[in-house]
């Protein structure tokens, strides 16, 4: 069940948070940047010393029979990164990534 989406920078910060039911909102935030800085601590504790890429793997994230949803989330995320009028690192603003999202939320609770 997706109760919170979030879409990270390569530079480990979010790029859009949606969240349901919306008076829970600010405890995914901190959620969301709690999970930021431990993956930050994890790549900053490798130091720069050539490391097994292994190490970064932090293991599967979403269970497999939600794969369908995933697909959907990263397809329309994809959509949005080829429009040519996104500029790469800016917050996310489209409407049609954000109605298929909440259509995604609504239709999982």
């Amino acid at each position: 069940m997706a109760v919170c989406v979030a879409v990270i920078a390569k530079e480990n910060y979010p790029l859009y948070i949606r969240s349901v039911p919306m008076e829970n909102e600010l405890k995914f935030h901190y959620m969301v940047h709690t999970s930021l800085d431990v993956v930050d601590e994890k790549v900053s504790a490798m130091g720069k010393a050539l490391v097994d890429q292994r190490e970064l793997y932090l293991g599967l994230l979403y269970p497999t029979e939600d794969y369908k949803m995933f697909r959907k989330l990263h397809n329309s995320y994809t959509d949005v990164m080829c429009n040519p009028f996104y500029n790469p690192g800016d917050r996310i603003q489209s409407r049609a990534f954000d109605s298929m999202v909440t259509s995604m939320m609504i239709q999982v609770c």
